[in-house]
């Protein structure tokens, strides 16, 4: 795997970062392409394509299918840019709060290092790569830690009836 991660990061890099709009979008594009690469080197054939193309064709591929997967997400906006569009009443305050709390409370029964994560980037709104800095931890673990989190936290809240798909 290493020996593919330096003969070909930056032929993948470069196709990331012409189809991702961000470098954070890039960088775990490049992580999934060679996750893939690695699940799926049995199906190179070198009667079909040369190594480099073989590369090239997976990281396109999944490229694209991240692009068309994000034009299918609808778009997400921040909690205070919601509230700003219009004061909610009061029952919709309380409701509010009491989720905010709620998740607060799952946050704190989370494994110690995806809680560690989240408080990092939710309460004190550090970037991936600097809890990953601070923890001297690999960027990906950072990733994959606070998408664990965040998915225990929305079961947790979907299981008491507290959210359903972003919806009441």
């Amino acid at each position: 795997m290493e020996a593919c991660l330096d003969r070909y990061a930056n032929l993948v890099w470069s196709l990331a970062r012409r189809f991702m709009a961000s470098r954070t979008d890039a960088e775990d594009a490049v992580q999934e392409i060679f996750i893939d690469l690695w699940s799926s080197a049995g199906r190179y054939d070198s009667a079909q394509a040369s190594e480099t193309t073989f590369v090239a064709m997976v990281a396109r591929r999944r490229l694209i299918d991240r692009l068309r997967k994000t034009r299918r997400e609808p778009a997400m906006e921040e909690l205070g840019a919601a509230a700003d569009r219009g004061e909610p009443g009061a029952p919709a305050q309380i409701e509010f709060k009491a989720e905010a709390a709620r998740a607060s409370r799952l946050i704190r029964t989370l494994k110690p290092e995806q809680r560690q994560v989240i408080e990092l980037a939710v309460y004190h709104g550090h970037t991936h790569q600097s809890i990953a800095d601070a923890l001297g931890i690999p960027l990906g673990t950072v990733k994959t830690h606070l998408r664990r989190g965040l998915i225990r936290i929305r079961d947790a809240m979907q299981a008491r009836g507290a959210v359903t798909d972003g919806r009441r």
